[in-house]
């Protein structure tokens, strides 16, 4: 069985490629950036992403040394993400489906990143931490769903590294912009630290953040916000850890923020103390990438899913994690 997962919900168009072990045949990306001090404007990434589809998706096939006849099933990210850029992706999906007669599953892009991991590394049920510009929580897969056992309540913290470098003027994605400057930082200043049982917040720090850049070295202002955060993060997912009413057999970590060092270390110093190994990707595969959205669409092939009609594969711009059925779980 030959997999093709086409990825497009915010600032990268990519095509996956794997076959029937999940071993990545092509991975193929192009992403839009923005001008510098600037954030996505949807429509112009989305224009971005419908000029490289055809390149992508040429590119991936020969990368695989395939032709579309040779796949077997379509799976593309159906949302969450930006409206125009989820219609791109999607809309190459249907028409390959539909040409070339495949089966086509829409696929949540959240559970890309988790089942990723756990497939990279045959996990049997880990904790999981997914962190990005659209997702910042701590899941648990239990009784064919996963369950949330603490998020953002606010802003994700890919999101507060994104606008904290965009109102510095710097490049994007601010992730690893501010990771560089904050190895310069050491003076650590004062910002808030909310977290609410195994939840928490972001927006505070920002504010914050913003107010500090006016006054202190932009390096000691990101090194801030990562001890902050990170700080934070951790401390949430220990907190989960205790009420997971179930043993897990490591922590996952996923998403964009999953390559950032400094909140790998800190999870790692943690987990060490329960006697479990942090998971990370190899960190191309942390941020957004066909091959998520093609290990999900191979997970329900080989479960049997039903595909859905094409006239029920519209994209859903906002779609919790916790409200997608994952039936190879069952």
């Amino acid at each position: 069985m030959i997999v093709m997962g086409i990825e497009s919900t915010a600032h990268t168009f990519g095509v996956g490629i794997i076959d029937g072990e999940g071993n990545i045949l092509a991975d193929v990306r192009a992403r839009y950036t923005p001008p510098r001090g600037m954030g996505i404007e949807p429509f112009n990434a989305a224009e971005h992403h419908s000029k490289e589809a055809a390149n992508v998706l040429r590119d991936a096939l020969s990368e695989a040394g395939i032709g579309v006849e040779d796949i077997d099933v379509i799976a593309f990210s159906r949302g969450p993400g930006l409206g125009p850029c989820l219609r791109v992706g999607a809309s190459l999906a249907r028409y390959l489906a539909l040409r070339h007669g495949k089966p086509l599953y829409p696929v949540h892009h959240g559970v890309g990143h988790l089942e990723l991991v756990t497939h990279y590394y045959s996990l049997r049920n880990p904790l999981h931490l997914l962190v990005s510009g659209g997702h910042t929580s701590i899941l648990v897969l239990n009784e064919c769903r996963y369950r949330v056992f603490g998020e953002t309540l606010d802003i994700t913290v890919g999101n507060l590294l994104d606008v904290l470098a965009r109102e510095a003027g710097l490049d994007f994605p601010g992730g690893p912009v501010i990771e560089s400057l904050a190895e310069k930082g050491g003076e650590l200043l004062d910002l808030p630290y909310t977290i609410i049982g195994t939840s928490f917040q972001f927006s505070g720090i920002l504010t914050k953040a913003i107010q500090l850049l006016k006054s202190h070295r932009i390096e000691d202002v990101a090194y801030s916000v990562q001890e902050v955060a990170f700080s934070i993060i951790v401390e949430a997912v220990e907190r989960a850890l205790r009420a997971v009413p179930f043993d897990v057999d490591g922590i996952a970590i996923s998403g964009g923020v999953a390559s950032n060092d400094t909140l790998y270390k800190k999870l790692g110093v943690m987990a060490e103390r329960y006697g479990l190994k942090v998971y990370r990707l190899p960190k191309r595969l942390n941020g957004d990438n066909g091959v998520q959205i093609a290990v999900v669409g191979l997970r329900m092939a080989l479960a049997g899913v039903e595909p859905p009609e094409l006239s029920s594969t519209g994209v859903v711009q906002r779609w919790r994690i916790d409200e997608v059925d994952i039936p190879w779980a069952c």
